[in-house]
């Protein structure tokens, strides 16, 4: 194990179903993450990506294998015990419409997690929650009267910024987007990315960032992991990966790219 890595997951499965019909969603991953890093996770549809970026936040459970993040185990705790991961890491969703609660305020959508009695425990969350709320509004740049309205009032690429200032809220270290902008308009899209990659720099923050575009991991990650039928089969730094792939699935997604280039 190593022990300057933040997220460190080992030997991890997750299968659905049984018998004949059981589907290994994750494969036996070994995967480390280091403070800081930012790491894309790449692959297509099916490939394991979403399951394993939710273990990770530990809103699913591995059917085997460990996960320890900042030293401390995850998997097999109960919910009342993952107060520590629950401030420290945050998802956004690729979809903000269907993440967004309709019945609330976007001010109470943004505060919902600081009123976590899980994340009330911790000392580095914030308590004033008015004041963290003006913050993060100003932060992910949302007009002065966001709190008093609701997600249908937004452009799409607004409700992904309330997405945004809701998980920044707790002051996290990790980050995990979920396909962020595959869901918004392409003139929306390069606006979404920069503002990420300017609060992860902001807030010095580790990014797992999933994604099938490898254009959006070049811009925002240092480190990819190509992911293919719930395994890992390529890891390396951004650059090296993408100007000599080792593994051929690898070399099929670049080859699939500059297909595509106009």
């Amino acid at each position: 194990m190593d022990s300057t890595a933040l997220y460190e997951a080992t030997g991890l499965t997750r299968l659905y179903g049984h018998g004949p019909d059981q589907v290994r969603a994750v494969d036996g991953i070994d995967l480390s993450i280091a403070r800081g890093e930012r790491l894309g996770l790449v692959g297509e549809s099916g490939s394991g990506k979403s399951t394993l970026i939710r273990m990770l936040a530990a809103l699913d459970r591995p059917t085997s294998g460990t996960i320890t993040f900042d030293g401390t185990p995850v998997t097999g705790r109960p919910e009342r015990r993952l107060g520590f991961l629950r401030s420290a890491v945050q998802i956004v969703f690729q979809d903000p419409r269907s993440s967004l609660n309709p019945r609330m305020t976007a001010g109470d959508i943004i505060t919902e997690p600081l009123r976590s009695p899980l994340l009330r425990r911790r000392e580095d969350v914030p308590t004033d929650r008015g004041r963290r709320l003006a913050e993060v509004i100003d932060q992910v740049g949302l007009p002065a009267d966001t709190p008093r309205r609701h997600p249908h009032e937004f452009s799409g690429g607004q409700r992904q910024r309330i997405a945004l200032a809701r998980a920044l809220a707790p002051r996290p270290q990790v980050l995990i987007a979920d396909e962020p902008v595959s869901a918004l308009d392409v003139s929306l899209r390069s606006q979404v990315i920069n503002l990420i990659n300017d609060l992860v720099a902001q807030d010095g923050l580790t990014l797992v960032l999933v994604t099938h575009d490898l254009a959006v991991v070049r811009h925002l990650c240092s480190t990819v992991a190509v992911m293919r039928s719930g395994q890992v089969v390529e890891r390396g730094p951004m650059a090296r990966v993408t100007q000599e792939p080792r593994h051929p699935y690898t070399q099929e997604l670049l080859s699939s790219v500059l297909s595509l280039d106009p």
